[in-house]
């Protein structure tokens, strides 16, 4: 088998380190090694490469057009290196785990129930992150995320976790005789818009004309909308998934049904390579044991 002919990685560090900071000198700080040092890997580098990599100006440091290329390509590498070295350190290990999830699923579903996870896993050292971004799984440590949308994604090992419906819900104080109705001329709780609640009151009965300028305040995260509604300020038309908790503990009720199945739903996803893992597996029953108690809760609501 033919030996890779690859340049130095001292001299690939430094290019990329100087790529970076567009400086010699930055450069050679990050690497603990002297300016010079750096101004000669990258010299033979290029002479390596027969290309320049960099215009020298005065007082700049500008990327060719190669140089450019080659950069994106070397960060690429050194991220998926990266990447590898903290794979390996996870498994020598064995017990970590860092998931994703947006804020919202973070505060409404996932963290009243970490404290079960950790009592069925004290020994998995568990790092959760709230990011309202897609995860890049090359770029940043994460193992797993919990994703709302319409999957499954290609790359990605895709478990559907659960379906979504919107349900308003409200404080028991606020529950009264509730009629659709009534509901048109009450406080409603928005979430980015009011045209959820104008959909639903819509098929309810409550024509579209009136409910072109429905009352009430607007959020813009769906949690916030939830607080004030626990907080008796009004009924919110969430998500299903985002108010079980509540709804268990008695802090908010239903006085409706639940809508149609929205065509978005939670899943969990990892890059396929890792879809195996015990730690990855682990969470994954923990989450469909959990969303299957959600789902006897609904049937509970329905009077199914």
């Amino acid at each position: 088998m033919t030996a890779r002919k690859l340049p130095s990685l001292h001299a690939l560090r430094a290019f990329e380190a100087a790529a970076r900071h567009r400086s010699f000198t930055l450069a050679a700080q990050e690497l603990h090694v002297t300016q010079g040092a750096v101004s000669h890997q990258i010299k033979a580098l290029e002479e390596q490469l027969g290309r320049p990599l960099f215009d020298r100006l005065p007082n700049q440091l500008r990327l060719t057009r190669p140089g450019q290329a080659y950069l994106a390509a070397l960060s690429e590498a050194f991220d998926r290196i990266e990447r590898a070295t903290a794979l390996l350190d996870a498994t020598r290990l064995g017990q970590r785990l860092a998931i994703s999830s947006s804020p919202n699923f973070s505060a409404k579903w996932l963290v009243p129930r970490l404290a079960d996870f950790t009592r069925l896993h004290p020994t998995l050292e568990l790092r959760a992150e709230q990011d309202e971004r897609q995860v890049n799984f090359v770029r940043e440590d994460i193992d797993a995320a919990i994703r709302y949308g319409i999957g499954p994604w290609p790359g990605l090992s895709c478990v559907r976790l659960a379906d979504e419906f919107m349900l308003p819900v409200c404080a028991p104080s606020q529950a009264g005789a509730l009629t659709p109705q009534a509901l048109a001329q009450g406080t409603l709780l928005h979430i980015h818009d009011r045209q959820a609640w104008t959909d639903w009151l819509a098929p309810h009965g409550v024509p579209a004309p009136a409910t072109a300028h429905l009352p009430g305040i607007v959020f813009n995260h769906d949690s916030a909308a939830i607080d004030a509604a626990i907080l008796g300020q009004g009924i919110v038309l969430a998500r299903w998934s985002l108010v079980t908790q509540a709804l268990r503990e008695g802090r908010l009720i239903a006085p409706f049904p639940p809508g149609a199945q929205l065509e978005q739903a939670y899943w969990l996803v990892c890059p396929e390579q890792r879809a195996g893992e015990e730690n990855i597996s682990v969470f994954l029953t923990w989450l469909q044991r959990c969303f299957a108690d959600d789902r006897e809760l609904l049937k509970e609501l329905s009077g199914a």
